[in-house]
């Protein structure tokens, strides 16, 4: 059984049609990379999935359509693509947000709560930071608070726009890691990326989209072809085993 499942999913915004009848399953135990070029609709398939935007289909959440706002939010972590933040709190404060479903913000933080506050910023490499003002942060340390605070959620689905594009590479590889860990524990995590390669090497299931549809899904040498390549992203690439190197525009 799939922990989110999407059938028939489609989504207008502002009279334009994003999502065409989209099927897409995440399941536990895998990271699912969501790809495709800019425009293609995938942050928008996470909003849908979570709710935040009217869409046609059916969602499906560990096997239930819909449910109420507080389950969904324990059930699944989402961080958006724009990780602002706006309040001068520190760090640690931040990622303590997480926690809100399993209590509510005028709760004290029980000990289970520190506990997954104090991993999730392990996992991120960010303890030594949890006591600055945010936004003192450097915009890739922010990034990485940011996950922490989904991490912190520890619910059984984790959907994750682009959630190393801010970041260096040693980040990105420690990000990656950190997710896939995730996966390999029993979570269903999906993630949006635009590195071809980190996709290849570390996702094991892949889910091509182009201008609202599903282009290809399955693993990376199914999915990143040389004839998806050229017509979905229109480039050449340099590939070898578990990676690929955009090379060139398509002619």
């Amino acid at each position: 059984m799939s922990a989110l499942s999407l059938k028939n999913l489609s989504v207008t915004l502002n009279g334009s049609k994003v999502l065409r009848k989209v099927n897409f399953a995440a399941r536990a135990g895998q990271l699912t990379g969501l790809i495709g070029p800019n425009g293609a609709g995938k942050s928008t398939l996470l909003r849908a999935a979570i709710g935040l935007i009217p869409f046609e289909g059916t969602i499906e959440v560990l096997g239930r359509a819909g449910g109420a706002r507080l389950a969904l939010a324990r059930n699944i972590a989402y961080l958006p693509q724009l990780m602002e933040v706006h309040w001068p709190m520190t760090a640690r404060a931040i990622v303590s947000l997480g926690r809100y479903p399993h209590g509510g913000f005028f709760e004290t933080l029980t000990m289970k709560d520190e506990a997954a506050i104090d991993n999730a910023l392990k996992a991120v490499d960010g303890l030594k930071f949890a006591g600055r003002n945010v936004l003192s942060l450097s915009a890739g340390e922010r990034a990485r608070i940011l996950l922490a605070r989904a991490l912190s959620v520890e619910a059984p689905i984790l959907l994750a726009d682009e959630p190393v594009a801010s970041l260096d590479p040693e980040h990105q590889l420690k990000v990656m890691s950190v997710l896939s860990g995730l996966a390999k524990k029993g979570r269903a995590v999906v993630i949006v990326l635009h590195d071809l390669t980190l996709a290849a090497r570390f996702c094991d299931t892949l889910t091509l989209l182009d201008q609202g549809r599903v282009v290809a899904s399955g693993s990376a040498e199914a999915v990143l072809t040389p004839e998806n390549l050229k017509n979905v992203y229109k480039i050449t690439a340099k590939r070898g085993k578990n990676f690929i190197v955009p090379w060139a525009v398509a002619r």
